[in-house]
């Protein structure tokens, strides 16, 4: 954080009004497509550069359970959001013991479920194996896993996540391909190359494996930018919409919430944003209907990643 105040210095405290005296620009819910569920931030590994710090030993976000998140899903109903999908997030969500469970409740509704993993050994577990394969069989394709690729070479990815690690998620993969069951993957743009080319090696990589993904097709490969605290960005007003050509329906808030569970809290909160999970501005309430206010764009990521950079989690 000190990093980003030195960057951004004078920046984002004002949640309406920007550090020369704009009008802050602010996102509404128009057209929700996506209902997030932080399963907990446990996982497997520790990368370098994770934006939710999550770790073997990071619980801040504690697992989310079945009953809670058919909570929701029956809020969804009565709010009428008509949301198509159902998103699973971490951490890792495969160390969630209720993630098949959680799985089975929203598809069994009629949602299409994406669920962002690294697809290694907790994924890998005989339990979670034998879920994933009767989900496949019950839903088919309404299930599709988002596998991290940092990068499409095993050099690049294990300096992020770990020695050995590449090799790990891809034996996933590759168990994930001979039970007919959906991938698209996420990698990143942290190393000096185009999107082409990036794109140009991943099709590579999906050669060499079989891997029906579609490396030019990003919602199939999802190439995120970085998230640089450090970097200055510039803040957005109400008057960008109009110099960058784009509508504040296109940023990810005005399509998406996440719900969280706290460690210590009894409830879960509803979050405007799945890559800010720790700042209390964007925490909006316990309940759908509280979540439904708009946002106010009052952080770096909402200029740099998503305005910006136009990133989406959703597939």
């Amino acid at each position: 954080m000190k990093d980003t105040a030195r960057a951004n210095i004078g920046k984002f405290r004002d949640p309406f009004v920007t550090a020369d005296g704009h009008e802050r620009a602010r996102v509404s819910l128009t057209k929700p497509e996506t209902l997030w569920f932080n399963t907990g931030t446990l996982c497997n590994i520790e990368c370098i550069n994770c934006y939710i710090e999550s770790s073997p030993s990071n619980d801040a976000l504690v697992y989310i359970t079945e009953t809670e998140v058919m909570a929701y899903l029956d809020q969804l109903e009565a709010r009428r959001w008509n949301v198509r999908e159902i998103g699973f997030t971490g951490g890792e969500p495969f160390m969630n013991p209720q993630m098949i469970g959680m799985t089975r409740a929203a598809l069994a509704r009629g949602y299409e479920v994406l669920i962002l993993t690294n697809a290694m050994r907790p994924m890998m577990r005989k339990s979670m194996r034998e879920g994933l394969l009767e989900l496949h069989a019950s839903y088919g394709d309404k299930l599709t896993l988002r596998i991290s690729v940092d990068h499409y070479t095993a050099a690049h990815h294990d300096a992020e996540r770990g020695v050995g690690s590449f090799a790990k998620t891809i034996e996933g993969m590759e168990w994930l391909r001979d039970n007919g069951i959906r991938m698209a993957v996420a990698g990143r743009s942290m190393w000096d190359e185009s999107d082409a080319e990036a794109r140009a090696g991943f099709a590579a990589l999906y050669a060499r494996h079989g891997f029906e993904i579609d490396a030019r097709n990003p919602g199939e490969t999802v190439i995120f930018p970085e998230m640089d605290m450090s970097v200055e960005v510039p803040e957005i007003t109400t008057a960008c919409w109009g110099i960058l050509g784009k509508s504040p329906d296109a940023v990810m808030c005005s399509s998406s919430r996440m719900v969280v569970k706290r460690k210590g809290a009894e409830k879960p909160a509803v979050l405007a944003c799945t890559l800010l999970p720790y700042d209390p501005q964007f925490e909006l309430g316990e309940t759908l209907a509280q979540a439904e206010r708009d946002v106010q764009l009052n952080h770096p990521h909402c200029a740099k990643f998503c305005v910006l950079g136009g990133a989406s989690c959703s597939a």
